[in-house]
């Protein structure tokens, strides 16, 4: 049977599989070090309207995938104020994720952006029932060691940059909380639904929310802000890139999970490197060069003790579905049951 498991291993099929899943994790963990630096560029150019950048994509969003929506008459599957949760929680990361480059270096930001993966480890455990062993909780912490090497540097050991270091790292630890959120949420409706319709109403809740937000927060500082064509730019970049990494979020988040999703997105600390190192010409401090260590060493004490952490919501639906607070499809006919929360 050793040899048999074996051959099925080594087949194409499954190393194209594989190889796949990784790459695209890659991808997706690229383009999300592009919109770090777009965001970023646009604080340097002077927009301090991170509520704005944010509304762009979603607009893309809804007027893409809503258009198909509507085109094809499609009759939501889950109830419309989940999706208004789910894109508030949204909102709020991109929110303070944006205004942490303000006060933060491009590096610090993406650095604690790791602490993603342990909201989404915690909110898993809790909302969706995911089991991890010790080691992988040990691995966790070790990358939490890492990212405090982070916070060391900031507050003037060894200088990351920024006009108040400190208080960006709060913003951004703040945002990967709310995105943690957004993410395990995100994951069990894909998981549920068609990741259509999750796209198209994150695209108009996030709209929605980013507009009230806009004549709240932003109104006087988009009326201050100096148009140029550079500027324009970025902001088209910013959107094309917000569009193409949500499109690809939903597919690995339906068919590999959060955890997975925010560990792949680890290796965005390292394009985040590069370009502050080729684009800023700045120099990183050594303390970021041992954080990345001591990160890597938590990933990999994980992924060695990783065997099924991400909850099989598909195998779980026959059981859920027998109990009417799990039962969200929407049959022909019928009403929505409602879901108590």
């Amino acid at each position: 049977m050793g040899s048999d498991t074996s051959r099925r291993w080594w087949r194409k099929s499954d190393l194209w599989e594989v190889a796949s899943v990784l790459l695209l994790g890659q991808a997706v963990s690229f383009i999300l070090a592009l919109l770090n630096f777009t965001s970023s560029l646009t604080a340097n150019l002077g927009a301090n309207s991170p509520v704005t950048l944010g509304l762009l994509g979603y607009l893309a969003l809804t007027l893409i995938y809503g258009s198909i929506l509507l085109y094809k008459r499609h009759e939501l599957i889950i109830p419309w104020y989940w999706y208004a949760l789910l894109s508030f929680f949204d909102v709020q990361g991109n929110y303070l994720f944006n205004s942490t480059y303000y006060f933060s270096s491009i590096t610090s930001v993406a650095l604690l952006d790791s602490c993603t993966v342990g909201w989404v480890i915690l909110f898993t455990w809790i909302f969706l029932g995911t089991k991890y062993s010790l080691l992988q909780f040990l691995g966790a912490a070790v990358c939490g060691v890492g990212l405090c090497l982070v916070l060391l540097s900031d507050a003037g050991v060894g200088g990351g940059g920024g006009s108040n270091p400190l208080l960006g790292d709060m913003l951004v630890i703040g945002g990967t909380l709310f995105f943690a959120l957004s993410n395990v949420g995100e994951e069990f409706c894909v998981k549920k639904n068609c990741q259509l319709e999750v796209l198209a109403m994150l695209g108009v809740f996030g709209m929605f929310f980013s507009l009230i937000e806009i004549t709240i927060l932003e109104r006087k500082n988009l009326e201050a802000v100096t148009w140029s064509t550079e500027l324009i730019l970025t902001l088209i970049g910013y959107t094309v890139g917000f569009f193409i990494f949500y499109s690809l979020t939903s597919f690995i988040l339906k068919t590999s999970g959060s955890t997975l999703f925010n560990l792949s997105l680890l290796t965005a600390d390292m394009w985040a490197v590069i370009i502050r190192i080729f684009f800023y010409e700045q120099k990183v401090d050594w303390l970021y060069y041992v954080s990345f260590l001591i990160v890597g060493v938590g990933l990999f004490i994980y992924s060695k003790s990783e065997k099924n952490p991400i909850p099989n919501l598909s195998l779980e639906s026959e059981n859920r579905n027998r109990n009417p607070r799990y039962q969200l499809v929407h049959e022909q006919g019928t009403e929505i049951p409602s879901v108590s929360p």
